[in-house]
């Protein structure tokens, strides 16, 4: 009987235990309205291409448990392909799971961070903010886990009063000390690496940062060969025209490792761009293209979603170095009929400014690049100056080239107008790019006018700045490179020998360019080395090898290989 009675009070005791753990663990989870009120993206989680939802594979160690811990690293794998929309979606599957599952709601905000692309906007900073703020007040937490989100938190902090450079070194620094303390947490060594990236000053050409995030993520990747993170970041980490090709294996890795991802189709090819490998750039934003327009269809966007139009900036480039013409045209044309875009945001604002700009002016067709439109009209381009600068210097190029000086003036006065708006929005990034293209354009209204040495003094000073400016991340590259157009100006001057030296400098940091080959080979060919322009010339038709192209530049290339050759072949035998 005393036996039965100590078993019963047992019971009782281990039940009235379990109860007030469950409560505690119930009150230490925020409320319903609370997470309600950061207004979560739900519904099922949408991908295209592999039908198994193949994203690379991560563990990452949190006190979420059962379903919720599957859920999570689904949500990390997505989150590291910037598969933004969909990974909250799983962190909020997470929350509703668990909803006392602390780090979820750090997901939330790291969703709403996207630290390599442009800063987030207000509503995105305020989302971010509230989860971050749940996630802070959620006491049953991992030490580990609490670093985690303090450092999301620094990021997140006086958000509407601090510049985002600033809070992104603020990430940064709180991530190098979880990084430290935490030796064997690979996740705390990627995250570390991407803060790098995102805190990398763009005017530091010593890549300080750049350098030592490579040197984590390429230490990571033996042991982790599938993971999305390592490999994704390997191509933001090395995307510099100094640092590519330490970037080529991850580039031609990744996308296999992730097929289900619309980004990690189209990533690779920012490194075969800056690495000039048209065909594999064309193939994968071919896939990435694709993909992007499956997700909006089964997403139910209206209109286009954003990665479709980020890819076609890559693939439109990409044809255009091979001569491509019909199919860079076919996708100008496709352009023109897209009014509708999901989300409205930077890179759609560019690639709708560049895609057009880029045809007209690779292909020096003057004409239709002073009369470019901008499209849609309907877009809120006032949100976007540095972008609708392009249309306007396009169009500025067209004018100096056909002799509409006074156009050209009209066009510049906006470019400076651009010019002082991004200043006073302290976006010096932007303002710098424009400058760019003011001091482009100034250069060729001078040449225009005979003010020749002037002219040359302001276009080496537009290159040299280019030079000494880091790429946006969300171009292939610049419309047109300014050190070719300083080669450009120098032949029109009859100067091929410095020519030469532009056009090959310029083919250092973007190489198997079209017109960049055709100009070394014909200040080459002016300068009566026929060795050199054999060299340039042979390089430019294996290059654009297109069977239906109407570049007159490959008819030129391709008769003097063929009076070299025949040269070759009359040249006496002498025994």
């Amino acid at each position: 009987m005393k036996n039965l009675l100590q078993a019963v009070l047992f019971v009782f005791l281990s039940l009235s235990l379990f109860k007030l753990l469950s409560c505690n663990r119930q009150n230490n989870a925020p409320s319903t309205n609370a997470i309600n009120a950061i207004n979560l993206k739900r519904g099922e989680i949408i991908l295209c291409g592999s039908p198994n939802r193949k994203l690379g594979h991560v563990e990452f160690e949190t006190s979420c448990t059962g379903k919720a811990k599957e859920d999570f690293n689904l949500a990390i794998e997505l989150l590291h392909s910037f598969e933004y929309d969909e990974a909250e979606k799983a962190f909020a599957k997470v929350i509703d799971e668990q909803p006392d599952c602390s780090m979820a709601y750090w997901g939330v905000a790291m969703c709403n961070n996207h630290p390599l692309w442009s800063p987030p906007a207000e509503a995105e900073l305020k989302k971010g903010a509230k989860a971050i703020a749940i996630a802070q007040s959620i006491t049953q937490k991992s030490r580990r886990e609490s670093e985690y989100i303090e450092a999301l938190a620094l990021f997140y902090k006086d958000w509407d009063k601090t510049d985002h450079y600033t809070r992104s070194v603020r990430f940064e620094k709180a991530m190098e000390e979880i990084y430290r303390d935490n030796p064997n947490d690979k996740e705390a060594s990627v995250f570390y690496a991407l803060a790098l990236d995102a805190a990398a000053d763009p005017a530091d050409k010593s890549f300080r940062n750049q350098k030592k995030a490579g040197a984590i993520l390429t230490s990571l990747y033996p042991d982790e060969p599938d993971h999305p993170g390592i490999l994704h970041y390997i191509i933001h980490t090395y995307d510099y025209p100094e640092l590519a090709l330490l970037a080529l294996p991850a580039a031609r890795k990744y996308a296999s490792i992730a097929p289900s991802s619309a980004h990690a189709q189209h990533m690779p090819s920012h490194i075969f761009t800056r690495l000039g490998l048209w065909n594999e750039c064309i193939k994968s934003n071919l896939v990435s293209v694709s993909y992007a327009k499956c997700y909006a269809g089964s997403a139910g966007i209206q209109g286009n979603w954003d990665e479709e139009l980020h890819g076609m900036d890559y693939l439109v480039y990409a044809y255009l170095q091979k001569a491509e013409n019909k199919k860079a045209k076919e996708q100008c044309d496709y352009l023109k009929t897209i009014n509708v875009v999901y989300p409205v945001n930077f890179k759609v604002a560019y690639a709708f400014a560049a895609i057009p700009a880029r045809y007209v002016l690779e292909n020096k067709l003057w004409e239709d690049a002073a009369r470019l439109k901008i499209h849609p009209a309907n877009f809120p381009w006032q949100k976007f100056p540095w972008q609708k600068a392009i249309v306007n210097f396009t169009r500025l190029l067209g004018f100096v080239h056909i002799d509409k000086i006074d156009s050209a003036g009209a066009e510049l006065k906006k470019l400076c107008a651009i010019y002082d708006t991004l200043n006073k929005q302290n976006d010096a990034y932007k303002a710098n790019q424009v400058k760019i293209q003011i001091n482009t354009a100034e250069a060729w209204i001078l040449f225009k006018e005979g003010k020749k040495a002037e002219a040359l003094k302001t276009m080496i000073t537009a290159a040299d700045m280019e030079d000494n400016t880091q790429k946006h991340p969300v171009t292939p590259g610049e419309v047109i490179p300014a050190r070719e157009l300083l080669g450009d100006m120098l032949l029109q001057m009859n100067k091929p020998a410095k020519a030469l030296v532009a056009y090959e400098a310029d083919l250092e940091r973007h190489p198997n360019r079209f017109n960049g080959l055709y100009g070394a080979g014909l200040s080459a060919e002016k300068l009566h080395d026929p060795e050199k322009a054999n060299s340039y010339y042979k390089k430019l038709v294996a290059i654009a090898d297109a069977s239906d192209s109407n570049r007159i530049e490959l008819e030129t290339a391709r008769s003097f290989l063929k009076a070299q050759k025949h040269s070759f072949r009359r040249q006496p035998v002498v025994y």
